[in-house]
């Protein structure tokens, strides 16, 4: 009794632990939106994100600069054909008087320091910082679009993984069912009530199961293979299958609407940027030069030397041929404003399409799964039966093999309908962005 105890004890401690170990390995069981996150996340494309940033804020920074001074530097010599020189009675009232006048000399120098500084440009460098954000989040949704794409392989893969599982849990049903009926066969040839032949049917059906099983057990490694590339991950746990849900509401949040508001946003920027291109510009301006001549052109003519010389002011600027194609221009960018508001439109309508069709298979799904245990239970009970008569010798191996072969098809069908409903209805989930 005591012992009896021990053993029920024993075995209610490796029953609570094997419990424990199932509910953690299920526990650590990797779902899909699990493999979305770390494709997602080890996807090369995600690094383009910092690099659209940079480039969007050195632009930016650039385009800032605009109202800092521009300076200038430079130098030049020339030599005229001739120079300013004073009337032939001046120079000889002057020579009367004892002063000498050498004239400007042909040959000039200068070292010059332009300053230029914006007053007011129109609103151009606030335009061009505005064109380039918007081209920087076009560039950022266009990024999220193709990265969104990866989603359908993921899917293909994680639901590919799991029919191969459910594919190798019936062949090993199947193995175990031909084996047990391989045994049975072998007794029934020694009992003398059974010929050979009729073992190795049975046996080479056994056979072809096992053969069955390595090119299924293949196929799933190359498909793990193919998802921890994508994940950066090793599979070294079981996928989980998704819960059956029901179908979801029509609203749209896929990323390629954002991609065209951001293209609208841009041409918007640069309708901005028209305009202020027909915009009057103010700015004051300095320059300073050593060489010669200087701006008092007669003491030069009187002695030849190099001076130091300034001039500030302000300057006003209207470039009017802008206003020429000012109209061209807003026009073009319309057409194309209207251009993405079609490929919206045409984006929207093929996704109904895509929806409306997923929508129809979820449900041919549905309604397909609610026979399916009825056709296994009855294939059972008919195989059952086949192998009872075959004990009798009513039948012979082969209609025994065609009842197992039926009961197996019927699991596999309703195996294969639960994985295209669950995939049916992530397919939907990933064209509404669900």
């Amino acid at each position: 009794m005591k012992l009896r105890k021990n053993i029920c004890r024993r075995c209610s401690v490796a029953l609570a632990f094997a419990a424990i170990l199932w509910c953690s390995c299920v526990a650590s069981a990797l779902t899909l939106d699990e493999c979305q996150q770390l494709a997602a996340g080890n996807y090369p494309l995600l690094k383009r994100y910092d690099l659209i940033r940079a480039t969007t804020d050195y632009t930016v920074s650039n385009a800032s600069k605009g109202y800092l001074p521009q300076i200038t530097v430079g130098a030049q010599a020339t030599l005229q054909s001739d120079v300013m020189a004073l009337p032939d009675a001046m120079n000889a009232m002057l020579a009367a008087s004892g002063a000498e006048v050498k004239g400007l000399k042909k040959d000039q120098y200068r070292v010059s320091v332009d300053v230029n500084q914006v007053i007011y440009d129109g609103g151009n460098i606030k335009s061009a910082k505005q064109v380039a954000e918007a081209e920087g989040e076009v560039r950022s949704r266009r990024n999220d679009v193709e990265i969104y794409a990866l989603r359908d392989r993921v899917n293909n893969l994680f639901f590919g993984i799991l029919i191969t599982d459910e594919q190798l849990g019936l062949n090993r049903e199947m193995q175990a069912l031909l084996s047990d009926n391989c045994r049975k066969l072998e007794a029934m040839v020694a009992g003398g009530v059974a010929m050979q032949s009729d073992a190795d049917a049975v046996r080479a059906e056994y056979l072809s199961t096992v053969q069955q099983y390595a090119e299924i057990e293949s196929v799933r490694r190359s498909y793990c293979s193919m998802l921890e590339i994508f994940i950066g991950n090793p599979i070294d746990t079981a996928l989980e299958k998704p819960e059956v849900e029901e179908p979801l509401s029509a609203e749209n949040n896929r990323p390629e609407l954002r991609l065209f508001d951001a293209h609208t946003a841009q041409l918007r920027a640069r309708m901005g940027s028209i305009d202020a291109g027909v915009r009057p510009r103010l700015s004051l301006f300095a320059q300073g030069y050593y060489g010669y001549p200087g701006l008092n052109t007669f003491e030069d003519m009187m002695e030849h030397r190099w001076t130091l010389n300034g001039i500030v002011g302000v300057r006003l600027s209207w470039n009017i041929g802008n206003f020429y194609t000012r109209r061209n221009d807003k026009n073009r960018l319309a057409v194309a404003m209207n251009e993405v508001d079609n490929s919206r439109e045409l984006f929207l309508f093929n996704n109904r399409l895509q929806s409306a069709e997923e929508r129809s298979n979820i449900d041919r799904y549905r309604t397909i799964m609610k026979h399916d245990d009825d056709i296994i239970a009855l294939r059972t009970s008919v195989r059952q039966s086949a192998e009872s008569k075959l004990e009798h010798g009513i039948i012979d191996v082969n209609e025994l093999l065609q009842e197992i072969t039926r009961e197996n098809t019927a699991k596999i069908n309703r195996s294969t309908h639960e994985i295209e409903l669950l995939k049916s209805i992530a397919e939907l989930k990933n064209t509404l962005n669900r």
